[in-house]
């Protein structure tokens, strides 16, 4: 299944910049396994904001909720979700 995700960052201001560089590095490193796994297809970054939208592809919703829940940044996010199906008139054919 398909998901579309809003990601909002939002750390404490008087968290320590230690702090806040390492759950950063670990994130970025689990990001970067579930995109080499194919479950997180894509990620763009929302202008101006510490925020992102992911495209998920994964087995379901607890799937998801596994993985998002999993993020070093989980405890700091505000996140939506969309779940998201395949329009007849696309014409790509790895839309599922």
């Amino acid at each position: 299944m398909l998901f579309h995700v809003r990601m909002d960052v939002l750390l404490p201001v008087d968290m320590p910049q230690d702090v806040a560089n390492d759950i950063k590095a670990r994130e970025k490193a689990y990001f970067q396994q579930l995109q080499r796994e194919g479950k997180w297809r894509h990620i763009w970054r929302v202008v101006g904001e510490y925020s992102n939208f992911s495209i998920f592809d994964v087995a379901g919703n607890t799937e998801l909720h596994d993985l998002l829940s999993s993020l070093p940044l989980f405890p700091y996010m505000r996140i939506a979700v969309t779940p998201l199906c395949r329009h007849p008139s696309s014409l790509h054919e790895d839309d599922r």
